[in-house]
């Protein structure tokens, strides 16, 4: 959180309500930033409010997500305050309407997906390169930006025409580009940021596989527990670190240190502080 980029995403979990003998539904509110540890954090409701306590008041930045209201009402309430915050789109999203839309207009949908698959092959070339922020900029200028124009197009000439009814797929896809379209091209006036929130997504992952093994939380509480566990384990990931024998060494040492000492055991610590000595003989 001390950079000036994060991803956010949120996914859906039941917990189990003893006071009315059924479960409930809750959400896990994840956020990253590309190359660090991530943040999961666990509340029964999907309110804008839920934001507040998982992005802190002090974030200037951008912030990649979804479409979903409550991060317009998040950035509203900061600038209320005189808070800078950008929300940047995530293509992916974008795609998903017209991928849904491929059999009502097979034409249309799919040619809004070839376009788009053109700017997914540009990012990939990117980072087969590892290229740096001069050179992503240069290449979403040149290439990235007459494709997204073209989409553009395509989509106002759609709908100035009401080609396609409001609540068909197909329509419902176009609304939502057009809607996003601002945010969607943020990552071609900044290098840093991606072209989608795949890599919180697949930070999400793990959870999915979850609620098939066991279905829902044991209560809320248990939420809170599992979204610690689940951000020392993903971040564990991130950093290259083996769970388990980090999870051994840690909770073997907590108990002998002060609340000083844990920024000395987050995995991101850990790990650099295991390749130390291997450096050192080497």
């Amino acid at each position: 959180m001390n950079g000036s980029y994060i991803q956010v995403d949120e996914t859906p979990i039941r917990y189990l309500d003893p006071g009315n003998g059924k479960c409930a539904q809750g959400y896990l509110w994840v956020a990253g930033q590309p190359g660090g540890d991530v943040i999961f954090d666990w509340h029964i409701t999907r309110a804008a409010t839920c934001l507040q306590k998982l992005v802190p008041l002090d974030f200037n930045g951008t912030l990649q997500c979804d479409g979903y209201s409550a991060y317009d009402r998040f950035a509203s309430r900061r600038e209320g305050h005189g808070q800078a915050l950008i929300l940047a789109g995530c293509w992916a999203h974008a795609r998903r309407g017209f991928f849904e839309a491929k059999e009502s207009a097979p034409k249309e949908a799919g040619w809004i997906l070839l376009q788009i698959g053109h700017l997914y092959q540009i990012e990939a070339a990117l980072r087969k390169q590892r290229a740096g922020a001069a050179l992503r900029d240069a290449y979403r200028s040149s290439q990235s930006r007459p494709i997204i124009g073209r989409i553009r197009k395509a989509l106002e000439r759609w709908q100035k025409a009401r080609r396609f009814l409001p609540q068909s797929s197909m329509g419902k896809a176009v609304s939502y580009a057009l809607g996003q379209w601002e945010s969607l091209e943020i990552y071609l006036q900044d290098a840093q940021i991606e072209i989608d929130n795949n890599l919180v997504e697949n930070a999400i992952r793990p959870t999915a596989l979850g609620k098939k093994n066991w279905l829902f939380f044991g209560d809320a509480e248990a939420g809170e527990r599992s979204a610690i566990i689940y951000s020392i384990i993903e971040s564990c990931r991130r950093n290259g670190v083996e769970p388990y024998t980090y999870l051994c060494d840690v909770l073997s040492r907590l108990p002998s240190m002060t609340n000083w000492q844990i920024k000395e055991i987050t995995p991101k610590a850990w790990a650099k502080a295991r390749k130390q000595p291997t450096q050192k003989a080497a």
